[in-house]
């Protein structure tokens, strides 16, 4: 990915039988970003796992594209069986998420843990 686009680092990158996956975003969640990210978010739901955190406190920003994402992300997971959750968003992404609505759409954590 590019170094504008955003990054996610998965610990365990062999994604064990663990029914809760941390997936931290690092970077803009941007037209340049997304398509990469949406695959890679894919690959984690179609291994399985029952909740998926998605930590933003780190994304710097993020525009229309990032968002589809975030919602795309949420289908597919309820598709699956899988619980979405976002954790601490950083600024930026706080109040986008609240200007669109979105924040009533989605569980957000304060922190990671």
């Amino acid at each position: 990915m590019t170094s504008a686009g955003a990054t996610i680092g998965i610990p365990g990158a062999a994604l064990p039988a663990d029914p809760t996956i941390i997936i931290r975003l690092v970077g803009a969640l941007d037209l340049a970003a997304a398509p990469a990210l949406r695959e890679r978010l894919i690959g984690v739901l179609d291994r399985g796992t029952s909740l998926l955190i998605l930590d933003l406190s780190r994304v710097l920003s993020c525009d229309v594209s990032g968002l589809a994402v975030l919602i795309g992300t949420q289908r597919r997971a309820r598709h699956l069986g899988t619980v979405v959750r976002l954790a601490a968003p950083s600024p930026p992404v706080t109040e986008l998420l609240r200007s669109t609505g979105l924040d009533r759409s989605f569980t957000i954590y304060p922190d990671p843990a």
